[in-house]
């Protein structure tokens, strides 16, 4: 019977243990370089790509998500990205897209 509780109490420990491992994680997208978007360091480029999106459009009061053009955007700082792999991500949206104004 102790050695059942032990390997219970064992199991537990390491549903808690994988839990921490997978919490939340804050990201400054203002400090993502080019580099690190396009190498996938900081998060899923596609996961970044809509936040942005979000981000600008909200600045814009705009509502609607054109999925087309969130894709050809994309793919404009990627290509745009590779060649400026030093500058933050923000500023390569902004200079790609006009996405500041």
């Amino acid at each position: 019977m102790p050695k059942l509780k032990l390997f219970a109490l064992g199991s537990v420990l390491v549903i808690l243990l994988v839990s921490a491992a997978q919490a939340q994680v804050s990201i400054d997208v203002s400090k993502i370089t080019c580099d690190q978007y396009l190498l996938n360091k900081i998060a899923n480029p596609k996961t970044v790509g809509v936040w942005l999106s979000g981000f600008y459009a909200g600045k814009r009061n705009i509502t609607v998500v054109d999925t087309q053009a969130l894709d050809r955007n994309s793919e404009k700082v990627s290509e745009y990205c590779g060649s400026n792999r030093n500058m933050t991500l923000m500023q390569a949206v902004e200079t790609t897209l006009g996405a500041g104004k």
